[in-house]
């Protein structure tokens, strides 16, 4: 009976003024809203990037130039053009990878594509057939390249769904050709709308054969080697392979001093975790800033309560309240608030995350999934609860230690 007395009258008197404990609480709804949007996001573009690295496969591998960055000085000896043609030559031996199913060269620049009158911003890519089924995607129209298109460095190219509209829009674009760096393309095929995948975005590209973006760009290199191993379970022994293979070519005998690194979609994965958990929580904490802010002011206005309400607290006093019953009261009040405030800032932040992910779905094309984070919404319940206890308390025991003969003459 006594909790739920103090109960009322911590409510009754949060009641009163109404106003300021919106404003009070204003604090905490902001920085529990901020969290828990920031961890909805960050959850639902961990599953994007997560899913499009799983649907590449688990039996991928990426050769890339470079050694593996540890530090600023491994990232500027890192080498540009260490993947050459020699390098997928032997690669494609059995002898050297018996597992290597496919493998697929890939040089890219950033380039501009005319047409008529007409210039786009784009990114070309040099790759094999291989792109269509890695990636997922397929022409609309029109087909892939042939093999003959390949090797004899053939100037065709696929372009992706925003190009074509840009260009021609509800007229056909298959044989029409686009200059790219001088050199004229004939189109022989349409990409399906994709929107963006993996940080590339297919919509805007021109895919072309990599004999031939190489010869336009004047380089005998790869800007990386994708590579399918026969089965999962002989993925970790391919890498093994490649290492040796071209540690070889490159006669390479430490290997610390390695002019390549690979990339497994395993370590891709764990790697892309790691990165956007740890972004997610810093930006969180960087947002959890305004509890701070909240619970100060929260502090502050509890002590012009008390100072407001010297004559009631004096009062009950004088009736038979304890010292524990003021405390009880004052410090109930301050959680109360905090905790009113963070349910409030759950419901506002899984709004917004919801409201933002829809967007990012429909508007940008992305297979974005709106995720509710529980384990943010217990955490911003049980910080808002302790927020009000922590900067609860000062006050409470200002209050509770005021003596009933003075509080009752307090005008």
């Amino acid at each position: 009976m006594v909790w739920k007395y103090i109960f009322k009258t911590a409510i009754g008197g949060l009641k009163t003024n109404k106003s300021r404990t919106m404003l009070t609480i204003l604090g905490i709804v902001i920085g529990i809203t901020a969290i828990i949007l920031i961890m909805s996001l960050g959850q639902g573009a961990q599953n994007l990037i997560l899913g499009q690295i799983q649907s590449m496969g688990s039996k991928t591998i990426a050769v890339v130039p470079g050694r593996q960055a540890r530090g600023v000085s491994d990232a500027l000896s890192t080498f540009s053009d260490s993947l050459k043609n020699s390098d997928l030559g032997a690669l494609q031996k059995k002898e050297n990878a018996p597992h290597i199913d496919k493998i697929m060269p890939v040089v890219f620049t950033s380039a501009v594509a005319t047409y008529g009158n007409d210039t786009y911003q784009t990114t070309v890519f040099g790759v094999t057939n291989f792109f269509s089924q890695i990636y997922d995607i397929y022409p609309d129209e029109g087909r892939l390249f042939s093999d003959d298109e390949i090797q004899s460095n053939a100037n065709v190219a696929i372009i992706g769904s925003g190009i074509k509209d840009q260009f021609f829009g509800q007229t056909a674009a298959l044989g029409e050709k686009i200059k790219i760096k001088d050199r004229s393309f004939r189109i022989i095929g349409v990409l399906s709308k994709k929107g963006q995948f993996s940080f590339v975005n297919f919509d805007n590209a021109v895919i072309a054969p990599y004999s031939t973006v190489q010869q336009m760009l004047g380089i005998k290199y790869f800007n990386r080697l994708v590579i399918e191993v026969d089965s999962e379970a002989n993925v970790n022994s391919t890498v093994e392979d490649i290492k040796i293979t071209l540690r070889g070519k490159h006669n390479i005998t430490d290997p610390s001093k390695d002019d390549f690194s690979l990339e497994t979609q395993a370590q891709a994965m764990k790697m892309v975790g790691t990165i956007m958990n740890v972004l997610t929580m810093f930006v969180a904490a960087v947002a959890a800033i305004s509890l701070l802010v909240g619970g100060i002011g929260i502090m502050n206005i509890m002590l012009v309560s008390v100072t407001e309400r010297t004559r009631e607290i004096g009062l009950r006093k004088a009736v038979g309240a304890t010292k524990k019953n003021i405390l009880s009261q004052f410090l109930l009040e301050a959680v109360v608030l905090t905790a009113t405030g963070g349910v409030i800032g759950i419901i506002l932040g899984s709004v917004f995350s919801f409201v933002t992910s829809f967007g990012l779905s429909k508007y940008l094309n992305l297979d974005w999934t709106f995720t509710f984070p529980i384990s943010g919404a217990l955490i911003g319940l049980a910080v808002s609860a302790a927020i009000g206890l922590i900067f609860g308390i000062y006050p409470a025991r200002q209050a509770a230690k005021k003596s009933p003969m003075e509080a009752l003459r307090y005008e």
